[in-house]
């Protein structure tokens, strides 16, 4: 592994600092670009991430700097994971240290405001000539820096790239799956989010096992009859990048959209539970976009627009979840029967 090109992550936040943390254990030398000085000194230093990863220790090797040329620097391959709204700018600066021979890869679950991007389209859009593929699936971070049992899937058209992604981030208590569909497992990662805090207000509501389930269940049809609206392969969401993702962030308070919802559903308002959270949660800039998009579209999302009214206009969620009950019944799983539009 030693004599192997260095590799570098842009963006120290949990998943970042967590993937990066993962290849230099391997003994990969890697390269982990944050902006903040305090923050880089710290891993360098002492080897922790104590904002995002307290107590936690990282690997020795793993060397943090301020300096993008210098992180860039000959590397084979890009891990980008820089939250959707500072995405391009960083992907932009980049941009001049870039070459076509790097891999480029997104881990980013989220949407770009005001153009409706994908991370991948936004690659595509300032690097065009650049070999791009997402990193998506049932990821919390912090089990990862635990070294629990955990897989992921990595999308790209390119073979070459899913074989050396799958080589460098694949150990004993992680596994990367491949796939083709860059665009499906990109959304899968993305509209779960919106989803997961539903469940988080769910929970904090004390609503039943029942309730859970039912929720789990719409909410895979709901995302996957948008995703397919958009072009994605409806297989995708059967996997790690679809029904796995949604059910972990759904099921555990260590994601940071259920941690959102469940503060919302204790009473703390929208910017409350955003501050009390300290990081970017993804889901709540999805949901307005996703409800904007649907519309525009005319795709049926009944939970995404109960859940725009209550997370920004405050509507009792009683009352949003009675409507919900009142909607037209359709058929169980999507696709198998023709939808019958209210």
């Amino acid at each position: 592994m030693q004599s192997q090109p260095p590799v570098a992550v842009l963006g120290g936040g949990s998943f970042g600092t967590v993937i990066a943390n993962l290849m230099a254990e391997k003994g990969l030398e890697v390269r982990l670009w944050m902006r903040n000085e305090v923050s880089v000194a710290e891993i360098n230093r002492h080897h922790r991430n104590e904002r995002y990863l307290p107590g936690r220790d990282l690997a020795p090797s793993l060397v943090a700097t301020t300096d993008l040329q210098q992180a860039l620097n000959g590397v084979q391959a890009v891990f980008i994971a820089i939250p959707s709204s500072a995405f391009r700018q960083v992907l932009r600066q980049a941009a001049a240290w870039l070459t076509p021979e790097q891999l480029l890869v997104s881990t980013t679950k989220g949407i770009e405001s005001g153009t409706f991007c994908l991370m991948s389209q936004i690659i595509s859009q300032e690097c065009p000539q650049a070999r791009m593929g997402v990193l998506s699936g049932p990821n919390l971070a912090k089990e990862i820096m635990q070294h629990q049992l955990t897989a992921t899937v990595i999308a790209s058209s390119d073979a070459e790239l899913r074989d050396q992604v799958q080589a460098l981030l694949h150990t004993s208590c992680f596994r990367v799956y491949a796939s083709t569909d860059t665009y499906g497992v990109e959304l899968g990662g993305t509209l779960k989010n919106i989803y997961a805090i539903a469940a988080g207000l769910s929970a904090a509501l004390g609503m039943g096992e029942n309730t859970k389930s039912m929720l789990m269940t719409r909410s895979l049809a709901e995302m996957s009859r948008f995703a397919v609206s958009l072009g994605a392969n409806p297989l995708t969401f059967l996997g790690l990048a679809g029904v796995g993702d949604l059910i972990v962030t759904c099921m555990s308070p260590l994601s940071r959209n259920y941690r959102v919802g469940h503060a919302l559903g204790e009473g703390k308002t929208l910017d409350e539970a955003v501050a009390a959270l300290g990081e970017v949660a993804e889901g709540v800039n999805t949901l307005r976009l996703v409800k904007e998009k649907a519309e525009s579209l005319g795709i049926y999302m009944p939970l995404v627009a109960g859940l725009y009214e209550v997370v920004f206009n405050n509507a009792p969620v009683k009352e949003v979840a009675r409507g919900m009950m009142l909607n037209a019944q359709s058929s169980d799983v999507e696709f198998v029967l023709p939808r019958q539009e209210p």
